[in-house]
Order: C-alpha cells, then structure tokens, then sequence
C-alpha cells in the first residue's frame, strides 16, 4: 500500500485516510465488542461460572488499568520511531491481541476453580494488550491533523467503522456459534472468535499503513513525568472527561451485560412470526447496531446546532429517558421494544464521535495552557475512566444477578426476572444521567476550540 497523502493547508485528509484510521476501532472491535457482549453470557449462561465471581474478575483485572493506562500513555508519548510515536503499536501488537482474543473463548473443560484461574489469566491478557494498543491508536486521532473540526469528522469515520463491525458482530456471532457449535455452544464460541481474532489482526496492519501523524509537541519540551501528571490534574476540561467517561460506560457495561438475559428470561428469545427463525435478541441488537451507525453519520448535520458540550448534554438527556422507559414495556410489546431501541441509539450515535473530538480538543487545551502537549496522557486517563465505568457496569451486573437469586440456565423467579429488568432499564439510565451532569461542568466552548487553534498555530510558526 501507498504511503497516505499530504493533507491541504487547512489540515483536511483524505477520505482513505480517515477510512484506514477508523478501520482500527473495527479491528478493537471484533474484540472488545465481543467481550462486551457476549462473554459475560458465556461465562455465566454457557459455561455456569458463578456470577457474583464474574463480576469480582471484571473489577479485579479492570483496577490493573489504574497502572497500565497512564503507563502506556507515557510510553507512548515518548516513543520515537520513523513511522511515529503512536503508529508503530498497531503494527507490534496486533498479533498478540488477536491471539489472547481467542484464548478468552477458549475456557478449557475443567473444574470450577481452574475454569475461573483461565478466566482471570485470559481476560486480565486481553485487558493489558487492549490497552497497549489501543490507547496509542486513541491517541493516533489527536495527531492525526491539528484541525479541529476534521477530527470530529476523522471520529465520525472512526465510529462509523467502529459500529460497522459490530453490526457484524451481533448479526453474525449468535448464528456462527449455533452453526460451528451445533449442540455444544462453548465450541462454536471458540471458533467463532478465532475468526474474529484473525480479521481484527488484519484490520490493525491496514490502519497502521493507511496513517500519519502529523502534530508534534514543542520542540524544546522536555518529558518529566510528574509535571506532565500535575498538569492533567489542572486541566478541568480532562477532569470533566475522566468523570464523564466513567458513568458513560457503566451504563454502556451493565445493559450490554444483561441484555442477552433480558431476552432470555423476560422477553423471549424464540423469534417471532415476523422475525421468522431469527431469536430476539439477535436482531434487537442488529437492528439497533443500524441505528447507531446512522446515528454516527448524523453527526456532520447536528455540529451546526450547536458546541459539542450542547449536543452532548442534550442527546445523553434524552437517551437516558429513552433506556429508562424500557422498565415499563410488557414482555410481549416487541414492537415498542424495538421502537424504543431504535430511537435511543439514534440519540446516542452522534455523542460518540462528539465525545473523542472533545478529548482532542482537551489535549489542545493542555499545550495551549500550560505550554505541554501529553496527547497520550490524556487518551489513556479518559480511556481509563471508560474501563472503569466498563468495571463498575460489569461487576454491579455479576453481583446484582447474584443477590436476585439467578439460576443459570434454569427458569428465573419473580425477583430476578425483575432484577434483570432494573439492570436493562433504570440503572444504566442512572448511571447515563451521572454522565449528563459531569458534561455540564466542560468548560470549552466553540469560541474557544477556534482561539486555541489559532493561538497555538501562530506559536508553532
């Protein structure tokens, strides 16, 4: 493959280049995706690993990051190859992430307490590899061109690809385990996703040559890393982010847990006479996949309505709204289910590439503020805040299951059938709004993004 182009002067890029850029969230995806999905269902629903346990290994391994996030963030802040400083990882390690993807689904048939051992050693591998090569292909998107405005449009590609694969994912993943696994679900699930390893490796190399960087810090910056710390802790914009981030995706981590058991156990997942042989929950998921991927592609329309924290906070409001009113859909309305996810992932599609615009306008502010530009800092603090809120979803969907009393793959009682309602429909609402409020306190607006772009392209000149 060719070398990507030179963007014009304004710092516009190619529509390959921001296709190759977001084929990277697809490779991460065809992973992490998956994780998020579905492996919480096939370690507690397939596999019968207790669920409160689950829950403690989803904590247990995610608290790691609290390490390896600004670790990595640092490291790749100062790494210096001839491809660049964030590049070269999706190279190293797209490998090695395929393979540790793979090992996850692969739980050998062993008792409990050697089941769960695999279980930590494999998913706290994928977690580490995730995070090396993930937070440098994030932080890939602030130095991808010093234009604000094309990032947001880079981050509308990205999550259109990004979404893309999962659409993939759901559609495909259910029917690819009952086709390789026939009787036995823990073997097609291991097939399966040695399929996805393989493409998701594929995809990493493709962004890696269709790239470049093209930001640099300052010239006379010096790396000392306790300054670099000190100066994230005085950026508020990033602080805003980190607390944002968190509650974002604990609403995203406990429904995507729970939604197969929602199908499962409350609403049917048998198909329908006009779903045809399909179950429920896979077209739930497909079709509100669509959705959010139109969602994304509404972006470029929504940004003249208004600054991104605008949008922000009222796309999320009423998203909220949206996943709470599920509480209150009968088991047989399928088509209000349907409804109802349709509307609020179009709501959510745009808060997406809004939302990883704003962190490359955050490490704007940073160097535009204090003189030091940390644009992998500031990627792996927010990308660990994610993980966190991806922890706390997680763990409160294992334990919660847990204390309603659920019976793996057995007829649920009252309680937990209401218990796995609650976690599809109030709690991530909750924890939705948590978001809301923390956004509410970002300070940079507009006018602001415009006057630093400015400033600190006179500085470079």
């Amino acid at each position: 493959m060719s070398s990507p182009s030179v963007p014009d002067a304004t710092g516009r890029l190619s529509v390959r280049e921001k296709i190759g850029y977001g084929l990277g969230d697809t490779a991460s995806n065809f992973i992490f995706h998956t994780v998020n999905v579905f492996l919480f269902f096939y370690y507690v629903d397939v596999l019968g690993m207790g669920a409160a346990a689950i829950g403690t290994l989803f904590l247990v391994a995610r608290m790691l990051d609290t390490v390896t996030d600004p670790l990595m963030g640092t490291l790749a802040d100062r790494t210096n190859t001839r491809w660049g400083k964030y590049r070269p990882y999706l190279l190293w390690l797209a490998v090695p992430f395929g393979i540790c993807g793979f090992l996850l689904f692969a739980v050998p048939d062993s008792d409990p307490s050697g089941q769960l051992v695999y279980a930590y050693v494999t998913y706290i591998s994928v977690m580490l590899i995730y995070t090396a090569i993930n937070i440098p292909y994030s932080a890939l998107l602030g130095v991808i061109t010093p234009n604000s405005a094309e990032r947001t449009s880079v981050a509308t590609y990205r999550f259109a690809c990004a979404f893309g694969g999962q659409l993939l994912i759901v559609a495909a993943a259910r029917p690819l385990v009952a086709y390789f696994g026939q009787d036995d679900d823990a073997a097609g699930y291991k097939i399966t996703m040695g399929i996805f390893a393989a493409i998701s490796v594929v995809l990493f190399i493709m962004t890696f040559k269709l790239t470049q960087e093209r930001v640099q810090p300052p010239a006379d910056q010096k790396s000392d890393l306790a300054k670099e710390l000190k100066l994230l802790l005085r950026n508020v914009p990033w602080i805003v982010m980190f607390i944002a981030g968190i509650f974002t995706l604990a609403n995203v981590a406990v429904r995507g847990a729970v939604t197969l058991f929602y199908f499962k156990y409350y609403a049917g997942d048998d198909g329908s006479p006009w779903l045809g042989n399909f179950d429920m929950s896979t077209v739930f998921l497909t079709s509100g996949t669509i959705a959010l991927i139109t969602g994304v592609m509404c972006t470029k329309w929504l940004t003249p309505l208004g600054d991104k924290r605008q949008l922000m906070i009222a796309l999320s409001s009423l998203n909220a709204l949206v996943m709470a009113l599920f509480y209150f859909v009968p088991a047989d309305a399928l088509g209000l289910m349907f409804f109802l996810n349709v509307l609020g992932a179009l709501l959510a599609g745009p808060t997406i590439p809004l939302v990883w615009s704003m962190f490359g306008d955050v490490a704007d502010y940073g160097e535009w503020k204090f003189g030091h530009r940390s644009t992998g800092l500031v990627f792996s603090g927010v990308q660990f805040a994610q993980k966190f809120g991806l922890a706390i979803g997680s763990a409160m969907a294992g334990w919660l299951l847990a204390s309603f009393g659920y019976v793996a793959d057995a007829e649920q009682s009252p309680e937990a059938v209401k218990g796995i309602r609650l976690m599809f429909s109030i709690l991530p609402a909750l924890f939705a709004t948590g978001g809301v409020v923390a956004i509410w306190f970002y300070p940079i607006r507009g006018a602001d993004v415009e006057r630093m772009g400015r400033e600190l392209a006179a500085k470079k000149e």
